[in-house]
């Protein structure tokens, strides 16, 4: 199995629905993810979780079967995964390292 460490950004979208909410949804799944003991971060457009490439693939897996198994017939995910070997960085890290050089260039 893959150990390297990831950051997926995660969007779920249950279709067929009857409702274009999702808020219901969505808080269904988050529990879900924060349920685990990997890192997520909800925001406007998904969930970023970060941790070891299997767990995260395996987390991303187990909310689909929660989902299914909660009544969501149909579900469609987008996943975008970053990798990198040079240093260790999490989401966070990211985020900070972009204000920082915002605030450089006032």
């Amino acid at each position: 199995m893959a150990k390297i460490f990831c950051l997926a950004d995660v969007c779920m979208v249950p279709i067929g629905t009857n409702s274009a909410s999702v808020s219901d949804f969505v808080a269904l799944i988050e529990a879900k993810i924060r349920a685990s003991p990997l890192k997520s971060t909800l925001h406007s457009a998904g969930t970023t979780i970060e941790g070891p490439w299997d767990e995260v693939m395996g987390l991303i897996g187990e909310v689909h079967e929660y989902a299914h198994s909660k009544g969501i017939v149909r579900i469609q995910t987008d996943i975008r995964v970053g990798t990198r070997t040079d240093k260790h960085q999490t989401a966070q890290d990211k985020v900070d390292k972009v204000l920082k050089k915002l605030e450089e260039q006032k």
